[in-house]
């Protein structure tokens, strides 16, 4: 089974060690290969989807900048992406481009993995692109009783405001200059930004506002342990890493692009052992 993931700045993604790690364990031998438009040109989604079609692809993942492209891109899509505007696999099946958003699933799973049954409450999520769309609906699904965004394109924070309302979400917008006076309102601090990426270091907000009462999630996972969960960390703040959501969109994904239904329970029976496993190697966390 052939797969990649088209993107920016991805050659250090744990994407292939997860999906042929998957393939070896429910017993489809697969490839994963790297599409990263700042090592080789990529015009536009379309016509790298159309090479790796013709290149015999089963499917791609789809990371920034070209998640709510992904979208408009398929012939069909799931309620999950439909409903989030945006999609981080294309499944290749019989002419059809089918798009599914395993942000918005894995999130979910990510963080009932880490943090169990507690409630969401309050959470101010920056960063309103691709995943911060997906997270925020998974956040609305999971109960939180108020979405904060905030966004350097005020437009894009309002726009994803309106779509959660109109699916019955508690949501509202701030401007970056609202963060220190927000922060201690909140329950979750949610960070969907490229900061704190190997690319974009840094903190997306001045630590010392993250205390121990509060949640945090990073979807940054390269590297693993962030400026921003690190000063969670020394707080004493309950951390959902990006390794989980990497983990668990990566199982969702997997699960699309088997072709029956036994390889998928198989690929969904790993998820556990590939969490703790993930977390061992990247966050260099013991089985807890």
């Amino acid at each position: 089974m052939k797969l990649g993931l088209i993107g920016k700045a991805i050659m250090n993604s744990s994407s292939p060690d997860l999906h042929v790690r998957l393939g070896q364990l429910t017993g489809i031998p697969t490839t994963y290969d790297l599409f990263d438009a700042n090592e080789q040109p990529i015009e536009s989604l379309e016509s790298q989807v159309e090479k790796v079609i013709a290149a015999g692809y089963r499917g791609v993942n789809v990371t920034f900048p070209w998640k709510e492209a992904a979208v408009k891109l398929a012939t069909r899509s799931s309620p999950g992406a439909r409903m989030v505007g945006a999609a981080n696999t294309l499944v290749f099946e019989n002419g059809d481009i089918i798009a599914e958003n395993t942000d918005f699933t894995g999130f979910m799973s990510g963080f009932r993995a880490t943090l169990g049954e507690r409630k969401p409450g309050r959470v101010l999520l920056m960063g309103t692109g691709g995943v911060g769309k997906a997270v925020a609906f998974g956040l609305g699904q999971l109960g939180a009783s108020e979405v904060i965004l905030m966004d350097l394109d005020d437009a894009k924070s309002h726009q994803l405001a309106k779509e959660l309302q109109q699916q019955g979400f508690t949501a509202s917008t701030i401007a970056p200059a609202q963060l220190a006076e927000t922060v201690p309102l909140c329950d979750g601090l949610v960070n969907c930004t490229p900061i704190g990426h190997e690319k974009s270091p840094g903190c997306p907000l001045p630590a010392e506002l993250v205390e121990a009462r509060h949640w945090i999630f990073d979807a940054v996972y390269v590297p693993a342990v962030t400026e921003f969960i690190a000063a969670a960390k020394q707080v004493g703040a309950a951390v959902v890493s990006g390794v989980s959501l990497f983990v668990f969109q990566g199982v969702d994904a997997f699960k699309f692009f088997c072709e029956d239904d036994a390889k998928r329970e198989a690929a969904a029976q790993q998820s556990a052992t590939l969490f703790a496993h993930y977390r061992r190697q990247l966050l260099k966390e013991n089985d807890a």
